[in-house]
């Protein structure tokens, strides 16, 4: 089994903590779907978000999904002037038996623009 990374970002259109664990819960049950993974599966979950989310932590709905016995952390991204506002991006550590270039990302909403290379 391999370790392997699994990257995605969701833009959220306003700055509520049920908004956020709506949406951030919405990426991470894609992101685990479409890469045909449980729980069992994550090993860490990296959350960033843009300095102007500040109503919650990501984290809060990989808890509420469940995702309990996961390293999680979340930090704030860099504040880069003309930056897209309101995302939360994802970087999750997994074990895999899939090839690297099989490996789906998931970018939802107007977040797909920021990876147009990876996003599904």
């Amino acid at each position: 089994m391999a370790v392997r990374a699994v990257r995605g970002a969701v833009q959220l259109e306003r700055d509520e903590a049920g908004h956020m664990e709506e949406r951030v819960g919405a990426l991470l049950t894609d992101l685990l779907e479409r890469n045909g993974l449980t729980t069992e599966d994550l090993i860490s979950i990296w959350f960033t978000a843009t300095p102007d989310l500040h109503s919650d932590f990501p984290a809060v709905a990989a808890r509420k999904l469940g995702i309990v016995d996961v390293p999680l952390i979340c930090a704030q991204e860099l504040e880069v002037e003309g930056a897209m506002p309101r995302v939360v991006r994802v970087l999750a550590h997994i074990e895999s038996d899939r090839p690297r270039a099989d490996i789906a990302h998931v970018y939802l909403g107007a977040a797909a623009a920021l990876r147009k290379d990876i996003a599904q």
